[in-house]
């Protein structure tokens, strides 16, 4: 059986650190940056109900459900969006990585690329899972290309799978990444981090 703990994950540059009701502040300035709630392929709350959002989250994380991280900026420390374990199989070792949202000056930078390492490193190595799920909308282009930049294999697509705020259905394409595979996405994912490291420096 899975043993799922609130962690604080950390890397030179981000920080994941276990949700709280404080965040709220945090999360209604950086859904700000982009209008995130408009986007289609996404839920990112308003402004004005995060509370509501990260209470939810929080009953999850409390039976087992789900593990929510508020994701921060090291530097100036600041609060740039969200993600977390979800959907998790304690008893088959499996987790999702999902519900991830950042801000949209943050989009395509090391942001992505650092928590997605952080949080496959502690599913596969800490918590000894046998595969990380990660989903998206079928129509989330940006989304689908950084999971399978990871090395993400594509398992699916569910279709008819949700009906989102505005009220269209959204298919769902599911992507995982198994134990046997993580050393080789471990490696392309250090590799990458080294090299925005050195064209940064």
């Amino acid at each position: 059986m899975l043993h799922i703990e609130p962690v604080t994950l950390e890397t030179d540059h981000l920080i994941l650190r276990p949700m709280s009701l404080d965040d709220v502040p945090g999360f209604a300035q950086a859904a700000k940056d982009g209008a995130l709630w408009e986007k289609k392929t996404t839920t990112v709350p308003q402004p004005d109900a995060f509370g509501p959002y990260v209470q939810k989250a929080l009953e999850l994380q409390s039976v087992g459900l789900a593990l929510p991280f508020t994701t921060v900026v090291r530097e100036g420390q600041q609060i740039v969006g969200s993600t977390r374990y979800m959907n998790i199989d304690a008893a088959n070792h499996r987790v999702e990585i999902g519900t991830t949202w950042i801000a949209r000056s943050w989009q395509r930078s090391f942001v992505n690329t650092h928590a997605k390492y952080l949080m496959l490193r502690h599913a596969f190595e800490v918590l000894g899972c046998n595969a990380v799920e990660l989903r998206t909308h079928t129509k989330n282009d940006q989304s689908r290309a950084a999971i399978e930049r990871l090395g993400a294999k594509l398992d699916g697509i569910l279709r008819r799978h949700m009906i989102m705020p505005d009220g269209h259905i959204r298919d769902t394409v599911v992507y995982s990444i198994v134990s046997d595979e993580w050393p080789a996405v471990k490696a392309r994912l250090e590799e990458r981090m080294a090299r925005d490291a050195a064209r940064s420096a």
